[in-house]
């Protein structure tokens, strides 16, 4: 089970986790925090890395740079139109397959194993206690 705490402090809101990382949450005008959206922007961007990285490292290919940038526009209150995720890579030089290796990696990430992304894409039930 994946969990987090988030919880008010002297000067914002906090998400931790169980190892204790710590990461702070604003609106748009907290200095030093992440918004809401961001983390979800954050969220995505990671899990693909995250996923990608070692696929592609295992098979040979290990990326000079691997980065990717994520935005979203709000759309109406409250939602976001499309998310896209744009990659930004270095291929390793002298390697002719990288590229080729990453773009199929990737899109299998994109279309299947990103656990943040398919969440995203499917309808989900969220509940609260309060």
């Amino acid at each position: 089970m994946a969990e987090v705490r988030v919880e008010r402090t002297e000067d914002g809101f906090q998400a931790v986790n169980g190892r204790g990382a710590r990461v702070a949450i604003g609106d748009g005008d907290t200095e030093g925090a992440f918004t809401p959206v961001e983390l979800l922007l954050a969220a995505l961007g990671g899990c693909e890395l995250v996923t990608v990285e070692p696929l592609t490292a295992q098979r040979g290919h290990r990326m000079a740079r691997l980065a990717a940038t994520v935005q979203a526009e709000k759309v109406e209150t409250s939602r976001l139109g499309t998310i896209t995720v744009t990659y930004d890579v270095e291929l390793p030089e002298g390697d002719d397959k990288a590229e080729g290796v990453l773009k199929a990696v990737a899109k299998r990430v994109h279309e299947r194993y990103c656990t943040v992304g398919n969440a995203l894409k499917e309808p989900m039930k969220v509940d609260q206690i309060v």
